[in-house]
């Protein structure tokens, strides 16, 4: 009682400091008690944008830049009210944009942490998330036969045919409009070219567009290829044997199609519509588009799909939304959603897969640089894994009983086990963007690249459990 009523005490008397203060600043300011230029004239239309370049981890260097803001503005970068910019103030140059770099702690936590942007000259404020990945070691790669061959710039997807024992690769090059893409029938024993051909010219654009490919899917069923033409908002499909057109949908029919899978036995391919909270429903055999499967989230905003698990068993649909970090189940039978899960711990989640003996959904998100197992019995989370910095994708390998999560920043493929456990942390080269596998027990990786001299750049890797 008595150390309490010293603090009461203590407070007081600093309380009547700070009041004696204040009144002297009163006395001095004429009545104001803020410095004269503390509520100066605003920046009216303040758009500066911060951002931090590449993987940041516990202990590197992180270039942080700035553009947007007025020239002459001056600018510190606050977290918990210190200036993480070696307590220098930021100059604007004349093009609207500073550049920095800041020394991260070693101890600093892994995270999405806010900074604040204070700007004066004129006066702003804004606050951008500076994200800390963890640094996971490249380890366990004596566990595994991996073998890699160089096929064409700007791989997106693959997709393994039993039937064709081939692999299907697309990719396109670069930014709209994309002239440069390919559909290829690879090989799945040697990883080389079979065949490979450039999709028609996009008729809706004038600068020499082609129907770009991105999302791919077989239908061994029916002997085809189903792509989804991402750029046009669209879908197109191909013969496995001579990658020949089939058909070609119309402009629109899937907005910002991303993935597409095949359900062969009931004749349905379903592709993931990023711009709406739908899931697109085409029948393969007719070649016709059916209803769309609405996706209600339970947030205030809309669900959006990214990737895609199909478990043909159970008559089941999978698939997690970026912007609401949901998980949603779609029972095929009956071609409606049937659970939405929300995916606490995850951000941006944008890769899918199931394990549908163990009925466990693994989840990887970009934002948060993990990989959720989730219990399909109930939602709840079973474990959340940490993996290199930006995981985009994951798949199922039915066989060996493992997870494998590709890590587009850190350039590593995660391998995980149903207890959570991290079994190994594969190199994957620059830029790895997608896994498939075979069923069998072989996973499928390719990779992009970063410039020409990149000697990693265009590969796809066959990774098999030794």
């Amino acid at each position: 009682m008595q150390t309490h009523l010293i603090a009461i005490k203590f407070s007081k008397t600093a309380m009547l400091k700070r009041t004696a203060a204040l009144l002297a600043v009163l006395a001095l300011s004429g009545g104001s008690v803020y410095a004269n230029n503390l509520f100066d004239q605003p920046d009216p239309d303040f758009n500066g944008r911060v951002s931090s370049m590449g993987v940041v981890t516990p202990g590197s260097a992180a270039t942080i830049n700035g553009s947007g803001f007025k020239p002459g503005q001056e600018v510190q970068l606050l977290r918990s009210g210190q200036n993480i910019a070696q307590d220098r103030i930021l100059a604007v140059d004349k093009d609207g944009k500073f550049s920095t770099t800041i020394a991260v702690p070693a101890d600093a936590v892994v995270g999405r942490h806010p900074v604040v942007v204070q700007v004066e000259k004129p006066s702003a404020a804004t606050v951008f998330e500076f994200k800390i990945s963890p640094d996971i070691k490249f380890s366990g790669a004596e566990k595994f036969n991996i073998v890699s061959e160089r096929l064409q710039p700007g791989m997106y997807q693959s997709a393994y045919s039993a039937a064709s024992n081939a692999l299907f690769v697309t990719s396109s090059v670069g930014r709209p409009p994309v002239k440069e893409s390919a559909l290829m029938k690879v090989n799945a024993d040697t990883l080389k070219i079979e065949a490979s051909i450039t999709p028609a010219p996009d008729k809706a654009n004038d600068k020499g567009q082609v129907m770009a490919v991105y999302g791919v899917a077989v239908d061994d069923a029916l002997g085809t290829v189903w792509v989804t033409n991402t750029r046009s908002n669209t879908v197109a499909v191909y013969k496995q044997s001579d990658l020949s057109l089939v058909k070609q949908f119309d402009h629109g029919v899937a907005p910002h199609a991303r993935d597409v899978v095949v359900d062969g036995k009931n004749h349905r391919a379903y592709v993931s519509a990023f711009g709406v909270n739908e899931i697109i429903v085409f029948d393969t055999k007719k070649l016709e588009q059916l209803d769309p499967i609405a996706i209600k989230s339970k947030t205030r905003e809309d669900f959006s799909p990214l990737s895609l698990a199909l478990d043909t068993q159970n008559s089941k649909l999978y698939t997690v939304s970026l912007s609401t970090n949901e998980a949603a189940v779609i029972d095929l039978a009956k071609q409606e959603t049937v659970k939405v899960y929300a995916l606490p711990g995850a951000k941006n989640a944008s890769g899918v897969a199931v394990a549908p003996k163990a009925q466990v959904l693994f989840v990887a998100s970009q934002g948060s640089d993990n990989v959720l197992l989730v219990d399909l019995s109930n939602g709840g989370i079973l474990h959340s894994v940490s993996v290199g910095a930006g995981p985009l994708n994951v798949v199922w390998d039915a066989k060996n009983k493992l997870a494998y999560a590709i890590s587009r920043g850190a350039g590593s493929i995660a391998v995980i086990d149903l207890d959570g456990k991290l079994v190994a942390n594969l190199e994957a080269g620059n830029l790895p963007n997608h896994l498939s596998t075979d069923g069998k027990g072989a996973v499928y990786a390719i990779n992009k690249a970063r410039g020409k001299e990149d000697e990693t750049r265009d590969r796809i890797s066959k990774i098999t459990a030794k």
